[in-house]
């Protein structure tokens, strides 16, 4: 329509501040604002006549038709939608569909055999499950009495060799050789007249 920025508003509302005058302006704003009403009711009621004489006229099939053959694809997804949701309402509607009474009868024996398996499965697994519960309550008794050890000395670990320690090792060569040369000595100390010979 018009192509009115905000420095050309502002230089109307400038213009007609001073040519109306300050006093008159609000009056001058709402008749203007009347007319600008009245003139988009006309617009839309002419454009409500419009349609609605393009309506009788049969512009609207015209117009559907030239829509249906610039755009084939389009048109032709539609009356697919249009066929399968009418093919599955027919199908809802319709329910379960009705077999021969021969292929009825071999449905019923198929659904009765696999209903037995499925419940003799179920009795098997609860005989397992069972047999399993009693087999668990007999062994946790004998299992505690194998785990505890019999006396406290079996629990307690070995001591560690004096052989990992570094210091250890010199410290331990001379105790043996003292160790062998003491028992000697001692033996020397308790000598007897047969030892003196």
């Amino acid at each position: 329509m018009f192509d009115l920025g905000w420095t050309e508003l502002m230089v109307i509302g400038i213009v007609a501040l001073i040519v109306v005058g300050p006093k008159d302006l609000p009056g001058m704003f709402r008749t203007v604002g009347q007319f600008v009403g009245k003139a988009k009711g006309m617009a839309r009621e002419f454009s409500r006549a419009m349609h609605d004489a393009a309506d009788e006229a049969g512009v609207s099939d015209v117009k559907k038709t030239i829509n249906a053959a610039t755009r084939p694809l389009n048109t032709a997804m539609d009356e697919v939608k249009k066929s399968t949701d009418s093919f599955t309402k027919q199908t809802m509607e319709s329910g379960k569909p009705k077999l021969d009474p021969e292929r009825q009868e071999k449905a019923d024996k198929i659904a009765k055999k696999s209903a037995e398996a499925a419940t003799a499965r179920k009795a098997d697994e609860a005989k397992a499950a069972e047999a399993k519960a009693k087999a668990e309550t007999k062994t946790p008794a004998a299992k505690p009495a194998a785990k505890k050890p019999a006396t406290k000395a079996a629990s307690k670990p070995a001591a560690k060799p004096a052989a990992k320690k570094p210091a250890a090792k010199p410290a331990a060569k001379p105790a043996t050789k003292s160790a062998a040369k003491k028992p000697a000595a001692k033996a020397g100390t308790k000598t007897t007249a047969k030892d003196k010979a």
